[in-house]
């Protein structure tokens, strides 16, 4: 998984103020930084990202839609910084703190190498155990406290367990260049999709329990 056309967190934190408050030189006020300071650093996330992510305008500065999709995304994984801040609040003072961290397959793979990493600069005090399980496994570690903090992607939590939203993700059918659908112009209905025979993950996996929800 490719993260080199990823902007930080600072500059995620910027793009959401830019957006809420509607104005480069506001956003630089809350950020702590010169206006020129915030144009530089939204021009950078623009080439990075490869499209224009603010319309700058005399009445202010608002999000192109593709800025606007980025902003959502950044929202979840600001709240998934958050969340692994949260879980190592209580164990500040500890010296050899551990946090026990437990997350299904994909997002163990695709998502929490970079968090960790960003958590390893922060604090590196703090020594991480990661188990990657199913889903389910999860949220059994969870209940057993087994585990400090858990991440699954899927609809179902047990309602025993507190939870919250930190990314969105979609998925995709792939299928073989001869293939009648990699032809095809119109999308796909649910009952189409539905009835046709697809490889897809394991019982159990959060990535088809959304897939079957």
């Amino acid at each position: 998984m490719a993260l080199n056309r990823v902007p930080d967190l600072d500059a995620l934190q910027l793009l959401l103020r830019v957006a809420s408050t509607g104005s480069l030189g506001r956003a630089a006020a809350e950020h702590g930084i010169s206006q020129p300071a915030v144009s530089a650093r939204i021009r950078s996330v623009e080439r990075l990202v490869g499209f224009a992510v603010v319309d700058r305008g005399a009445r202010g500065s608002t999000l192109t839609p593709a800025g606007a999709l980025l902003a959502d995304w950044a929202r979840g994984v600001l709240a998934a910084a958050e969340v692994l801040e949260a879980g190592i609040a209580s164990l500040r003072a500890d010296a050899n703190a551990r946090l026990r961290v437990a997350a299904s397959l994909t997002v163990a793979e695709h998502l929490l190498p970079r968090w960790l990493v960003r958590l390893a600069t922060d604090r590196p005090d703090v020594a991480v155990s990661l188990s990657a399980l199913n889903s389910p496994e999860v949220g059994r570690a969870l209940l057993a406290h087994g585990v400090d903090l858990g991440f699954v992607e899927g609809p179902a939590v047990s309602p025993d367990l507190d939870s919250e939203v930190v990314a969105r993700d979609e998925l995709a059918v792939v299928v073989n260049p001869a293939h009648p659908w990699a032809r095809r112009r119109r999308p796909l209905d649910p009952e189409e999709l539905a009835a046709t025979r697809l490889v897809t993950r394991e019982p159990g996996s959060g990535t088809r329990s959304a897939l079957e929800a």
